[in-house]
């Protein structure tokens, strides 16, 4: 039954029901939502721990009601109904505005599923309108071995919204399990058979409906290893049809060894090595596709530049793509110096971007169409139809995730050949992302940082442990910069505006509607440039400093202007989003100031910190925050003070970020696919499916005696995904 799983949903849980996943979920197929897997478990018999929800989070939960209390509102006509519900131990309140006909439900010692956000009101856990299902609206057993089986039974607990809550999603997926009887397997019988997983339609019933506890762990290891074997398939064919394709070989020649030898310094270790796998790809008739990690600082740069001088050997252009045109033009100034006016003279290194004059922007795109530009440096004015080249060899793509699969490929279809592919990334991805999002790359690692570079020394600032610490921050910047040096200080966030609605409802109202934040909305309120900016400025510490702005609602120019000024040393301090965090080179910036810190991401705040100790100044990097000293946030922000190891923090960011952050930036900028895969927990499980999918991809190319996984194959790539893979 190939087609089962893209029959519509409509046809298996109606119209109406399918209408409402597809706005909440986009589940448009039974495939679809057969893929929307429990995140847990829950019995009937079982309570929730409530102490340990989460503030400000959908939760899904099972409790008893214990106490049910209507009152009238004191400052405007209606009643507010508040049910206390407890898991034996701590209790939460479910609060509603105007339904006091809830209370003939919620009878205090009725037990049922609650679903909701989970807000504070005056120190107290609460969900405000929560959505529920009480367990004596089921079907109840009449005997006790049916109301011992009752209690344990596992009832799936399902990723939700504030529309479809989780039960609503077990109805609608007992209809679609009906619905399709029998289910191909992507997974050959042999591996399978020789792995001892349950087949496909089994699996998903195990996961689904499970009787007992422990039949749904291996429906979801089966289905788990299905999720990693079909993925790491797709992965492989697009490294064979890369093979494929046709392209230019580019041997290295007298430019590269003038240019290595006129160098004032030795190559790292790591850059040689790199430098000697990116030479071998070059060499070779198919093109290279090759993702190069390392630190802030580690040379990467030059490592592509090496490149463009081994394909501008043979007359061969290079087009790399920078995300910003501060770090377009950056990198031109870079370039320009490291070549030595010779070479640069010989190369002619052009830019191309979205600001230039009409003229200057002639004269580049004539350089770069007649082969007298032999690199090209630019943003996403590159991928316009007036930019074209006489003889592209490679496109060198800086910071991959920051471009769109689309972008990409449209500077990669302006060669004759297929031309090479390096991309850089600044962010370390630990080997199982590595595994998962590039598999159809070969990767290189440049851990090795150059000689020279300054220590950067990192400290938290627990401002909920001591406040008296703020002070200092400003007085230990003031102290740099009474040195000479520059400091930034980062916001997460631009103006204070977006907190300020609704500041004139009743403590009431505010408590039926959910809102966590009635006493003190302010101090809830993250860090920002407009107010830090203005409080700076007005400090005596900073009297007579030049203290800017800069953050994405300005314009490019204004944004290149303020940049331009900052590196030549005109501003002081930069109080900054993470507009900063990629790519600015002010060797002459020692202090790192990050406001609310936790708010951040590890790998983030690790890129930021970066942006110090890149010239002689040794950098300092405070990172202040209010999270509570066991918080997760906190966390975070700890384990970026303790290292400046980019590879162990990114792997700490991957077990503490959620899974769909790490691998969204990865992929297409989009929400991560995966479904059960954890590319934290799971990296056995992706190496033995990458083993297996190369077993069976090497002895059947085109799939054609495994049907079922080119059928699976062609549901997965839906068009977005498929682009990524198809296109690289």
């Amino acid at each position: 039954m190939p087609d089962a799983l893209d029959a519509k949903l409509g046809a298996a849980i109606g119209g109406r029901t399918a209408s409402a996943f597809e706005r909440a979920f986009g589940h448009r197929t039974v495939g679809d939502l057969l893929a929307h897997y429990p995140r847990r478990y829950a019995k009937r018999g079982e309570l929730t721990a409530l102490a340990e929800l989460p503030l400000d989070e959908n939760v899904t939960i099972v409790a008893e009601v214990l106490q049910v209390v209507t009152r009238q509102m004191r400052q405007r006509k209606g009643s507010i109904l508040e049910a206390r519900i407890t898991d034996g131990t701590g209790t939460l309140t479910l609060t509603f505005f105007n339904q006091p006909w809830r209370e003939k439900d919620l009878r205090p010692g009725v037990r049922g599923i609650f679903a909701g956000k989970v807000g504070e009101y005056k120190g107290y856990r609460q969900l405000a309108h929560p959505e529920y299902k009480l367990f004596d609206e089921l079907d109840l057993p009449q005997t006790p071995e049916e109301t011992k089986r009752w209690a344990e039974q596992p009832v799936p607990i399902y990723p939700a919204t504030s529309t479809i809550a989780s039960w609503q999603v077990q109805e609608a997926m007992a209809l679609a399990l009906d619905s399709v009887p029998q289910l191909d397997d992507p997974v050959p019988d042999a591996v399978r058979t020789e792995l001892g997983l349950l087949p496909f339609r089994e699996a998903l019933e195990r996961v689904h409906r499970p009787q007992h506890d422990n039949v749904w762990w291996a429906g979801r290891d089966a289905l788990k290893f299905q999720e990693a074997f079909v993925l790491q398939s797709a992965l492989l064919e697009r490294r064979a049809r890369t093979l494929e394709r046709p392209a230019a070989p580019r041997s290295a020649g007298p430019l590269l060894a003038g240019f290595d030898a006129a160098l004032p310094f030795a190559l790292t270790g790591d850059q040689a090595r790199v430098g000697e796998e990116i030479s071998a790809d070059l060499a070779n008739e198919h093109p290279m596709n090759r993702l190069v990690q390392g630190e802030v600082g580690s040379g990467k740069t030059l490592v592509a530049l090496r490149a463009m001088l081994a394909v501008a050997q043979s007359g061969g252009q290079s087009a790399l793509l920078a995300p910003t045109e501060v770090l377009a033009a950056q990198h031109l100034r870079s370039i320009v110096r490291t070549l030595g006016p010779d070479l640069a003279a010989r190369l002619r290194p052009t830019l191309i971007t979205g600001q230039l004059a009409a003229a200057d922007r002639r004269r580049a795109t004539l350089a770069a169409v007649s082969g007298s530009a032999q690199i090209v440096v630019g943003t996403h004015a590159l991928l316009g139809d007036a930019v074209e080249f006489f003889d592209l060899g490679l496109v060198v793509v800086d910071e991959q995730h920051r471009f769109g699969v689309e972008q990409r490929e449209a500077l990669r279809a302006k060669g004759a050949l297929a031309p090479h592919v390096l991309v850089l990334t600044a962010t370390p991805i630990p080997r199982t992302v590595a595994m998962t999002v590039f598999g159809d790359l070969e990767v290189s690692t440049i851990a090795e940082l150059p000689a020279g570079r300054s220590p950067i020394e990192s400290f938290v600032v627990p401002l909920a442990d001591k406040p008296g610490w703020e002070a200092r921050i400003w007085r230990r910047t003031a102290e740099e910069l009474a040195q000479g040096r520059q400091a930034f200080v980062v916001c997460p966030a631009i103006d204070p505006r977006a907190r300020e609605e609704g500041a004139e409802e009743s403590a009431e109202e505010v408590a039926a509607q959910g809102e966590a934040e009635a006493a003190d909305a302010a101090a809830a309120r993250p860090a920002n440039v407009t107010e830090t900016l203005e409080r700076l400025r007005a400090m005596e510490l900073f009297a007579g400093r030049r203290i800017e702005p800069l953050h994405g609602r300005m314009s490019a120019d204004e944004k290149d202007a303020t940049m331009r000024a900052f590196a030549a040393g005109d501003i002081d301090v930069l109080v900054a989003t993470t507009v900063i965090e990629v790519g600015v080179d002010v060797p002459n910036a020692s202090t790192m100031v990050v406001l609310d810190a936790d708010r951040f991401g590890v790998s983030q705040l690790h890129q930021l910190r970066g942006r110090v100790g890149r010239g002689s100044v040794p950098g300092l990097a405070l990172l202040v925050t209010s999270a509570p000293a066991d918080a997760l946030a906190r966390e975070r922000v700890d384990a970026v003070a303790a290292t400046l190891d980019g590879f162990e923090l990114a792997q700490k960011d991957l077990e503490l970020r959620r899974e769909g952050d790490v691998l969204g930036l990865s992929q297409s900028g989009g929400r991560s696919s995966l479904r059960l895969l954890r590319v934290a927990s799971d990296g056995d499980v992706i190496a033995l499916a990458r083993e297996h999918a190369a077993h069976v991809l090497g002895d059947d190319p085109a799939l054609a005696r495994h049907p079922s996984l080119r059928a699976a194959l062609d549901r997965r790539l839906d068009e977005e995904s498929a682009a990524f893979l198809a296109k690289g």
